[in-house]
């Protein structure tokens, strides 16, 4: 908030405190009290300070009415004056605080009139006047306030209190400038006072270190932390409840957690065991839930949800001879026909697509072999199904679906882009784009141009083993987990069609980004490879509350 210095001789000074001290009855005569600070001039109902430093404090608790004039002090702090719990008046005129202090005027239940003009106020917290209780008039002439969202709670304070309260103007924004507080009609902007933190894609503006926004300003906090390792989270939704398949290779689980409506929390709904699992990944097929348990050790297997066991029971096994080292699990439908890959990492295993065939789930394609594949992604481009494999030892390499075969048949790959983890495929605003994942080097975000894949960024991601799109109703999110550094939340900026960066977060060995959505929260899970599962919300900040 800014201020204009009221102004106004000794004369004026001299007639505001006649006027002022007229307001409290004084039944007593005028005698000087013995120990009346040597700043200040005192009766036995009330003292007047000119010029001090402090506020009196060895003064009879009785006493009714202070001023406060031309003081040096920086700041009104909380309880200030508690310890004159008799006091109707209180005139702080003419000063040098700046700001106004949470409970500032705690304990003063009798206060009746407070006096707060021509200071240097920058700051009033929000709960600056909570507990009086007593209060009929506040004076805050001589002030001129910002009119942002950092007065948002005054202005609504002032529609609610049965006080009488002098005009407060409004210095800016602009279109507010020398109004009244009262005839704002509305408060669109939020802010935050972090410089850096600028939301991507939001208009707009910035006022004394502020940046004030037309739309909510989103944040990551943490909901939950899970006390165990992962390196995989996968999400379903079954019977209108939300589920998380969670995969624990140190503790050889794969766990299925709930969230729960009334505790607002993600709880143990069912835990798989194996040895090494390393992935998670259920299948919806009509009521039936299946997950794929992908492990390095014992052959991967398929369970099957028993309603009568209320639990999963092992369904099926996948061939160790094809899948020995599985590293990533792909769903997808093709011509309502259910499959899923598996992308295998090893010299001797063979990344395979499986299909459903109403009694269980059989190997269907084998893609390429010797290539050690590390990721596999689903994804339609203009109208026709394709896979693209990643791997260590050779660029992504692009599969197209033939019709006539209706097998994936080699259709290219993304040239220059060795040593990609990982590929992801994402929209936004009906154009396709893909995050590729790099180890070493610089991870890429690539757009389809109608005839190929080309790049339109790239993030420095020493380190990086996952660089996860997700959005949340609007806003659209890369999260950049790297091993050796913190990890990167970056969000899409429209004006500059470009990711920056909107937060930092510290996850230890992150493997895995997934976002989940129940209740109207938005969450995403943070798998950790060597510290503690986290659970961040996706939330809409007003920091003007």
């Amino acid at each position: 908030m800014a201020l204009r210095r009221g102004g106004g001789g000794a004369l004026g000074l001299l007639l505001l405190l006649l006027s002022a001290a007229c307001l409290i009855p004084r039944s007593a005569q005028v005698r000087r009290l013995a120990r009346c600070p040597a700043t200040c001039s005192c009766t036995k109902e009330s003292i007047i300070c000119v010029g001090s430093s402090w506020v009196p404090r060895i003064v009879p608790g009785d006493i009714s009415s202070l001023s406060l004039v031309n003081g040096t002090f920086s700041e009104i702090k909380d309880r200030m004056f508690s310890h004159l719990p008799s006091l109707q008046l209180l005139l702080l005129n003419s000063n040098s605080f700046t700001v106004i202090r949470d409970d500032a005027f705690a304990g003063l239940f009798h206060l009746e009139y407070l006096f707060i003009e021509g200071n240097k106020i920058e700051t009033i917290s929000r709960n600056a006047f909570r507990g009086l209780r007593d209060l009929t008039h506040l004076d805050l002439r001589g002030n001129k306030f910002e009119c942002d969202c950092k007065a948002k709670w005054l202005y609504l304070w002032l529609k609610m209190t049965n006080s009488t309260v002098s005009d407060v103007l409004c210095i800016g924004p602009p279109e507010y400038q020398e109004k009244k507080l009262n005839d704002v009609t509305s408060f669109d902007y939020e802010c935050t006072t972090t410089e850096g933190n600028v939301v991507a894609g939001h208009s707009h503006r910035r006022f004394h270190g502020y940046f004030f926004f037309k739309h909510p300003f989103p944040d990551f906090v943490i909901h939950q932390t899970l006390p165990y390792q992962s390196v995989s989270v996968d999400t379903f939704n079954s019977k209108n409840d939300v589920y998380v398949a969670i995969a624990q290779p140190s503790m050889e689980n794969c766990m299925v957690l709930e969230w729960d409506h009334i505790e607002m929390n993600f709880r143990s709904y069912d835990n798989i065991t194996g040895q090494s699992i390393v992935g998670c990944k259920a299948i919806l097929i009509d009521d039936q839930v299946f997950v794929v348990v992908a492990q390095l050790f014992g052959g991967s297997h398929i369970y099957k949800y028993d309603e009568s066991w209320t639990k999963f029971v092992k369904f099926q096994d996948i061939e160790v001879s094809r899948i020995s080292k599985p590293n990533d699990i792909e769903l997808f439908q093709i011509d309502d026909e259910k499959f899923f890959v598996i992308a295998d990492s090893s010299k001797a295993g063979l990344s395979t697509v499986y299909k459903w065939n109403s009694k269980g789930f059989y190997s269907y394609q084998s893609l390429h072999e010797w290539f050690r594949d590390t990721d596999a992604e689903f994804v339609d481009i203009d109208g026709k199904s394709h896979l693209i494999l990643s791997s260590r030892s050779q660029v992504p390499i692009i599969l197209q679906w033939n019709k006539s075969s209706k097998k994936f048949v080699p259709h290219g790959d993304i040239p220059n882009m060795e040593d990609v983890l990982a590929v992801k495929s994402f929209r936004m605003q009906n154009s396709l784009y893909l995050s590729l994942t790099r180890f070493i080097g610089d991870s890429r975000v690539m757009k389809w141009n109608n005839k190929q894949f080309v790049e339109i960024q790239a993030l420095p991601s020493r380190g990086a083993m996952t660089l996860q799109p997700f959005s949340f109703k609007d806003n659209h999110y890369l999260a950049l987990g790297s091993d050796y550094t913190f990890s990167q939340i970056y969000q899409w900026d429209k004006e500059k069609q470009l990711f920056v960066k909107f937060k930092e977060i510290y996850v230890q060995a992150p493997r895995s980004f997934t976002a989940v959505s129940t209740d109207r929260r938005d969450f995403f899970f943070a798998s950790s490879f060597k510290g503690k599962t986290k659970i961040f919300e996706h939330i809409i900040v007003d920091l003007s509350l």
